[in-house]
């Protein structure tokens, strides 16, 4: 039955699992880190002594490990970006980096997908990044982790397959800003809500993916996500 309340069906709550039970964690924001490990930052031929900075998608483009990646439409170069995920349980303004790690709900592997043709045109131009970073289906995530059950992971394996290739191979221990120095800097600039995640940046290897494509990524004791790409819809 529709709600009287709304003047159109409100839309479904985005949501990604919670590993070992039956809930789900609910999405209110994603926000991205990027350029947060060194190689990555030289094989875009960008500044590596530039502080942090940030951009976002909408939670809807969370895609559920195991699904399929429709190929977005306006890109020939579509890249895969595997990152370490934190799920925030709350938050708030101005937190102090010894204090971050309280907010975290728990950690998941993700893939930011970027439209990189778009995403290089529009920073040319000195405009938004959205066309490139915040499409559809455009952040994968694996189940959650919680850190009662992990901690909070500073080293580990980081790597992507791509049809069984290696193309990703990184170690947490890279990170620039590490978690609770990027959850200290945001809240500088918004404020940190539960259901907030946040993708940490990729490791160097980003590389182009086609329809057909398997990719298969792991965070060592995080945990483990495989998705498609599809064909793009009609």
């Amino acid at each position: 039955m529709t709600d009287a309340r709304y003047v159109i069906p409100p839309p479904p709550q985005a949501t990604i699992a919670v590993a070992g039970t039956d809930k789900t964690f609910p999405v209110r924001r994603i926000w991205c880190v990027g350029r947060n490990y060194i190689e990555h930052i030289r094989e875009m031929g960008q500044d590596e002594r530039l502080p942090p900075f940030y951009f976002a998608k909408p939670a809807d483009a969370v895609v559920p490990d195991g699904g399929t990646v429709p190929y977005p439409s306006l890109t020939k170069d579509m890249h895969h970006e595997v990152e370490l995920v934190v799920a925030l349980k709350s938050g708030g303004r101005n937190i102090p980096v010894a204090k971050a790690n309280d907010c975290i709900y728990g950690y998941c592997v993700g893939i930011d997908l970027t439209r990189r043709d778009l995403q290089i045109a529009s920073r040319d131009l000195k405009r938004p990044w959205e066309i490139g970073k915040a499409f559809d289906h455009s952040a994968p995530c694996g189940a959650i982790v919680t850190a009662e059950k992990i901690g909070h992971p500073t080293k580990g394996k980081i790597t992507l397959k791509c049809n069984g290739q290696i193309r990703q191979d990184g170690d947490l221990n890279q990170l620039i800003w590490n978690v609770p120095e990027i959850i200290s800097n945001l809240s500088e600039m918004v404020a940190l809500e539960p259901g907030d995640i946040i993708m940490t940046g990729t490791p160097a290897g980003v590389a182009a993916t086609v329809a057909g494509d398997k990719l298969e990524c792991e965070v060592e004791g995080v945990g483990k996500l495989t998705v498609t790409i599809g064909q793009p819809l009609k």
